[in-house]
């Protein structure tokens, strides 16, 4: 009991401190402060001790993550040394649809500020892939992805960044690959997302579409919140149209 109470004491998320918690300040902080405000540990029982141990766990997460998220959004943005409208609006409204007006307006300026500054890239994806589990840092690569396609094509600095970012979050470069055919529509793209080649039998075509469906459902993402699952259903959803256009090429039933 007294251990649980400790932990939920002294539990803070890892972009709270290091090169993360420098660079975004306060604000993804006292957004989720204001989140949980009323939720208060009760010593009545062990259960309720539990549930509120793993709302804390589960906000920490949600802060981790998008603390992350809004460091590396501006390190792509600044690849090509102009922050475009298109970006900008395109986060705005991923933001308002997690958050709501106040907490996203609140966000925006903590990435204006993030803006404003040399980010440590290889620090960033250090501090983040020694702390984040590999299913959450492939939703932040792909979140990232449809970013910086927000204004319809991805410019090769852009890439060279995202390129980097994978590499420093630990994503194997088929994974990396098989995010990024996610926003192209030819059949070759359809085998990259299934991480197989044109050459892959019909049995090989079905046991990938089976492993990269238990890879990317939904479900590993939950503890981010609905939002983020939200965001991972579609990476999940192209896993499934790329499926059914191989299938239809092939005519497997």
């Amino acid at each position: 009991m007294a251990c649980l109470g400790r932990l939920i004491g002294a539990g803070i998320g890892f972009a709270t401190g290091g090169v993360i918690g420098a660079l975004i300040g306060g604000a993804i902080g006292s957004m989720f402060d204001n989140i949980s405000s009323g939720q208060k540990i009760s010593g009545a029982e062990n259960g309720n001790r539990r549930q509120n141990w793993q709302q804390n766990r589960q906000q920490m997460s949600q802060r981790d993550f998008y603390s992350s998220l809004l460091v590396l959004i501006a390190a792509v943005m600044k690849a090509d040394g102009v922050v475009k409208k298109s970006e900008l609006d395109y986060v705005k409204r991923y933001l308002l649809s997690s958050f709501g007006e106040n907490n996203a307006t609140q966000l925006l300026h903590a990435l204006r500020d993030v803006l404003q500054k040399d980010i440590p890239l290889t620090q960033v994806c250090s501090e983040i892939r020694q702390n984040m589990p590999y299913a959450s840092r492939l939703e932040l690569l792909h979140l990232l992805y449809a970013i910086a396609q927000s204004d319809g094509s991805i410019d090769r600095s852009e890439l060279d960044v995202i390129q980097t970012i994978a590499n420093g979050l630990g994503i194997s470069s088929a994974d990396a690959e098989s995010i990024k055919a996610t926003f192209y529509d030819d059949l070759e793209s359809a085998y990259t997302v299934l991480e197989i080649s044109s050459s892959a039998t019909d049995d090989e075509v079905r046991k990938a579409y089976k492993k990269m469906a238990v890879k990317y459902h939904p479900d590993k993402v939950s503890h981010l919140g609905e939002d983020v699952q939200r965001s991972a259903t579609e990476k999940f959803k192209k896993i499934n149209e790329a499926y059914e256009k191989i299938k239809k090429q092939r005519n497997i039933n």
